[in-house]
């Protein structure tokens, strides 16, 4: 089966490196009796336009693969263990990787265990998977091959190994974490959180405006708001003909400071140095073409940029502001972050819905079963403090 290859350091164990159909066919057969299996994911969104998941790491107690997608077209036989309730599959900060194989290959997960999640409802500050490692089993994991580009082909070796390495830990991170979180009654809070976080998809968002995925686009004026939706559509093209990330065209800052500045000549564009010279060479008169694009639209045809309503009744905001309070002694009380226990979205909710009892609690979509048993009490006896 695969190609065997053994790590960088002689004490580590082998892994298959799987680059066709049938070898990831024998290796599923292996794997689907196991009861646990760690998973990790390297993908090449720091390089290219379209990002895309270009290795799955997984180990057993007993072995590990690296199964190469750019390789194997068809990663069906992957699907039923993923989805097999019986086998636990170990992540650690799961949201991308989750996102993503339901992106490439509609993978979704069953019985998930995000260590990351664990340790943060375990009070842990430092979660990464290296900072976790190095308070828990005193190892240093090497991470110079973080930031590389996954879809060259061929890999070199010793990026190979480090991925194969990502998964190594994760076992004997989900026993300890697992443990400590029984014996502090909190499994059955984390078990419904990764239920909810299994489901996470990417959101399509093909014909919404670009501007509402660009950090202060909100406080520009509507003309402003058109230049930069014209400037973002650009970067976009450009990005994708280039097959280059939009960050490495152009940044957000950029055309931010572009769309507010709006210069019309390439020589005011120069002045303003807001881009560098190889960016206006490259860019420069698409830029201001585009600029004067926008700048023609009609008043009436300007693009808006949506404001949620933030009417908030007097009452339900006293009720924010006992139930922050309420929320803030819960965390001391449990040293958790205060966000981990209920968020500022569900703290506007519960002000707004101001449930009378358990039972009107429950019935609140977004409460979660482990939120509302352990101080659901509490906070219906907050709410009942303030007079209705």
């Amino acid at each position: 089966m695969g190609q065997e290859k053994k790590n960088s350091h002689s004490n580590e164990p082998k892994y298959q490196y799987i680059n066709t159909f049938s070898d990831l066919q024998a290796f599923i057969a292996e794997i689907e009796s196991e009861k646990i299996l760690a998973v990790d994911l390297e993908a090449d969104s720091m390089f290219h336009f379209k990002e895309k998941i270009c290795l799955i790491q997984m180990s057993t107690q007993n072995q590990s693969a690296v199964i190469d997608p750019l390789f194997i077209k068809d990663l069906s036989p992957l699907k039923p263990i993923f989805h097999n309730p019986a086998i636990k599959k170990i992540f650690h900060g799961a949201d991308y990787d989750i996102r993503s194989l339901y992106r490439d290959f509609k993978i979704d997960i069953n019985n998930l265990f995000d260590t990351q999640l664990a340790s943060m409802f375990l009070g842990i500050r430092e979660t990464s998977l290296e900072a976790v490692c190095k308070a828990r089993f005193n190892i240093k994991l090497d991470k110079k091959y973080q930031k590389k580009d996954w879809s060259i082909r061929p890999l070199p070796t010793p990026m190979v190994d480090y991925a194969a390495g990502d998964t190594k830990y994760l076992i004997s991170l989900y026993t300890e974490l697992a443990k400590e979180l029984s014996e502090a009654k909190r499994d059955f809070w984390v078990i419904e959180e990764c239920e909810y976080l299994s489901k996470v998809r990417s959101t399509n968002a093909d014909n919404a405006p670009l501007f509402l995925k660009c950090r202060g686009a909100g406080r520009l004026d509507r003309q402003s708001l058109s230049v930069l939706e014209n400037l973002l559509q650009l970067r976009k093209t450009i990005a994708e003909k280039k097959d280059r990330p939009l960050f490495k065209v152009l940044s957000n800052s950029s055309l931010i400071d572009i769309a507010t500045s709006r210069p019309l000549k390439l020589r005011v564009l120069k002045e303003l140095n807001i881009i560098s010279h190889k960016q206006l060479n490259m860019y420069g008169k698409s830029l201001i073409k585009a600029i004067i694009a926008a700048i023609e639209i009609p008043q009436e045809d300007l693009p808006l940029y949506p404001r949620k309503k933030k009417s908030v009744s007097v009452k339900a905001s006293r009720r924010i502001k006992v139930l922050k309070k309420c929320r803030d002694q819960l965390s001391e009380q449990f040293m958790l972050e205060p966000g981990l226990l209920l968020n500022k979205s569900l703290i506007c909710i519960l002000a707004e819905k101001n449930p009378h009892n358990l039972d009107e609690l429950k019935k609140i979509p977004e409460i979660k079963n482990w939120q509302h048993k352990v101080f659901g009490t509490e906070i219906v006896k907050t709410l009942k403090t303030l007079p209705s």
